[in-house]
């Protein structure tokens, strides 16, 4: 049985851009945490935002 795990949006108040130190917003339906700033997406998985560079999407 697969089971998406919601992410916790108050987690927004807390998390940065790791490379920028800037704000994020959170993308509902790609589930992703983006990164204006450093144009990086950032994938969540099982709930849990991957902060890593290497694992950011850019953003075109």
């Amino acid at each position: 049985m697969s089971e998406t795990v919601e992410f916790d949006r108050r987690m927004l108040e807390a998390l940065v851009c790791p490379l920028t130190q800037g704000p994020l917003r959170y993308d509902a339906e790609r589930r992703e945490l983006i990164s204006p700033a450093a144009r990086l997406a950032f994938p969540i998985r099982e709930g849990i935002p991957i902060m890593l560079i290497d694992e950011a999407r850019e953003l075109g």
